[in-house]
């Protein structure tokens, strides 16, 4: 009896030697699940790294007993490795922790995907300390630090690593460390990666606007607005002066005659091209909706206002705010508008809270708003105020050289816009737009071009291209209808042979061989028309 009392003892003691043995490596598995538990917490709260990762790398650091921990991505593109998030290490150090592939261990590990542990950081020539924290702990005081390094991959790509050091000891077991980091790192990916994929995104998008905005810039400054006559030339020199200061412009100018055109220009030739350029057709927009579009309103201002809505003066902040067809803004809005254009300040449709915006405003109208102004139909302090300086865009009929140049511009436009080999106008063409008045400006030469351009057979646009609008037998042929056969024949060779030789450049033997005809026929006719070939050949 006392014998299986022993036995029992001896076995009690036994287990209760193994238990102990089992109580380190047991509790250590308990606080890594709760670490992991947290960790794993952590990430579903957001997928913004810069707001993730800290609280993640400090509960690491609290666990783990970290002098400090970085996470670095690598970026594609460049093949630079940088420190996206860290601890223990200030913001000027972290600026110094950049690296190229293979270079250091942090190179080394995010090029090979291979892990890195280095028990003395003192002792391995691979570190290079761009972080210049080496021996030093949190406390500043010196202290042999123990490294080990984790790429974080997902699938087949590494997108950066996980790196810690933690003060050296013998009876640390570095294996477990990496063990954990790895496990660590392999919940971090998806993060990282999706992470990464909206940065690049984004910085495609920056780099497609900023193309895109350079686009508009050669679009629109005033070197590219088609014409060159003297009248056009005074319109370059006022956007030239006032383009670069924040001064209300009011634009002066029949329908069609481009003023948005030139508002656009002064917009991208300024230092607010960076900005947006807010277009609102005031015609357009009926009196009830009009203030609403113009300065936003709050949620339960009126019916249908089932929430908070910028206004086009909010959307143009740090831009500039075109306002077409100005003349029609209902007199109820224009004391509004010239409160804004005087203290930069007004309040949304049914809000008390006052919004200020820095935005320029450039107006445009086909009335005479002097003559509405003193009239009394149009608030005089509102015409002072939007016309500073008024620039005045003359009606196509008063710039007829430059006709034939826009024409050329819009069927250069089109032409490649629908495919087509047009790339001329005959001289009758030429003389029939030259001859007629434009009461609809250079928006309707451009209707008439584009369709012309659709048309036309081969690659000359004629008369008969042109809408009946503008085809009138005196405008078409200059021809009376007294006039003989014969003279219309003559008139008509004498068109035939002008188009060939602009085609050939003055060229009669090639002129001839475009009409199937013989270089004697053709100089004869030449001759007998009084055609100056070396017009042709500039």
């Amino acid at each position: 009896m006392s014998r299986n009392r022993s036995t029992d003892a001896s076995l009690a003691a036994g287990h209760s030697a193994r238990s102990g043995m089992e109580s380190v490596p047991d509790r250590r598995e308990v606080r890594e699940l709760k670490l992991l538990y947290r960790l794993s917490d952590l990430l579903e709260r957001s997928l913004d790294l810069r707001e993730m990762l800290p609280p993640v790398l400090d509960a690491l650091a609290e666990h783990m007993g970290l002098e400090h921990g970085t996470l670095t991505l690598l970026n594609r593109q460049t093949g630079d490795i940088f420190i996206e998030v860290a601890h223990g290490v200030s913001d000027q150090m972290a600026r110094r922790g950049r690296f190229r592939l293979g270079e250091g261990v942090t190179g080394r590990v995010v090029e090979s995907g291979e892990p890195a542990v280095v028990p003395k950081l003192s002792e391995s020539p691979l570190f290079l300390d761009r972080t210049q924290r080496l021996g030093v702990g949190k406390d500043g005081v010196g202290v042999e630090l123990s490294f080990i390094c984790v790429p974080v991959r997902a699938g087949n790509e590494t997108y950066g690593a996980l790196s810690v050091d933690r003060p050296y000891t013998e009876d640390v077991d570095l294996d477990e460390d990496l063990r954990l980091l790895q496990i660590v790192c392999t919940m971090l990916a998806q993060a990282v990666k999706i992470r990464r994929a909206a940065e690049e995104e984004k910085e495609k998008l920056e780099q497609e606007n900023e193309r895109l905005r350079e686009q508009l810039k050669d679009r629109f400054r005033p070197s590219n607005i088609v014409g060159n006559s003297h009248e056009m030339q005074e319109v370059y020199d006022q956007i030239a002066m006032v383009s670069t200061s924040n001064t209300s412009v009011l634009i002066l100018g029949e329908t069609g005659t481009g003023k948005e055109l030139v508002a656009q220009a002064m917009h991208y030739d300024s230092d607010r091209a960076a900005g947006p350029f807010v277009k609102v057709h005031c015609a357009a927009l009926p009196e009830s909706l009009i203030e609403s579009e113009l300065f936003g309103h709050v949620k339960g201002a009126f019916t249908g206002a089932v929430a908070d809505r910028k206004g086009r003066f909010e959307l143009a902040g740090g831009g500039t705010l075109f306002l077409d067809e100005v003349g029609d803004i209902p007199a109820t809005i224009q004391i509004k508008l010239l409160r804004v254009l005087q203290e930069r300040e007004f309040e949304r449709v049914g809000g008390t809270k006052t919004v200020q915006v820095d935005v320029r405003v450039i107006a445009a109208t086909n009335k005479d708003l002097a003559a509405e102004a003193a009239q009394r139909s149009f608030r005089e302090d509102l015409f002072y105020r939007l016309s500073v300086f008024p620039i005045h865009v003359p009606a196509l009929r008063k710039r007829k050289s430059d006709v034939v140049l826009l024409a050329d511009h819009f069927i250069e436009r089109y032409a490649r816009t629908n495919r087509r080999p047009v790339r001329r106008l005959s001289s009758a063409a030429i003389d029939m737009l030259m001859s007629y008045h434009w009461p609809g400006n250079v928006r309707e030469l451009e209707n008439c071009i584009e369709r012309a351009v659709l048309v036309a057979e081969g690659d000359v646009i004629h008369p008969y291209h042109l809408p009946p609008t503008l085809q009138t037998a005196e405008v078409t042929t200059g021809l009376n209808s007294t006039d003989s056969l014969r003279y219309r024949v003559d008139a008509f060779e004498r068109d035939l042979i002008r188009d060939a030789l602009k085609t050939c450049r003055g060229n009669v033997s090639s002129a001839a061989n475009m009409l199937q005809s013989t270089p004697r026929i053709i100089g004869y006719k030449v001759k007998k028309f009084g055609i100056d070939t070396k017009a042709y050949s500039r």
